[in-house]
């Protein structure tokens, strides 16, 4: 099955706050807590778009992203940077870099422009 949209952020509150957000909006979602649970979701689906959390205790995520980006099948899945933290922190290849507390109704507007949905 083809999955939507993959939320990946280490707080349960923002991942629960993310996926309800984008279900209302049509997209089906998956989630992980991290960067090592995310590789293991990307295992067993290919979702048209990530939204990245950088700062994660397991895996920082502009190492989850380098990574990513060496997957052949993966590396073209657009990702977009939610994040407390400033700047893009070498991830210069994001679709978008949202900083947290964010507007949702700006995150739908960039998910539905790089999804063309």
């Amino acid at each position: 099955m083809l999955w939507g949209v993959l939320v990946i952020d280490d707080d349960p509150i923002i991942v629960k706050y993310l996926v309800s957000l984008l279900q209302d909006n049509g997209y089906e979602t998956c989630s992980a807590g991290g960067g090592v649970e995310a590789f293991e979701v990307l295992q067993r689906e290919r979702p048209d778009l990530i939204t990245l959390d950088l700062e994660m205790p397991d895996e920082w995520g502009p190492r989850f992203y380098r990574r990513l980006s060496r997957e052949t099948e993966l590396k073209n899945t657009p990702v977009i940077i939610i994040s407390g933290l400033a700047g893009r922190h070498a991830v210069k290849d994001a679709v978008a870099f949202i900083s947290k507390p964010f507007d949702p109704d700006k995150l739908i507007g960039i998910v539905r422009r790089t999804l063309g949905k």
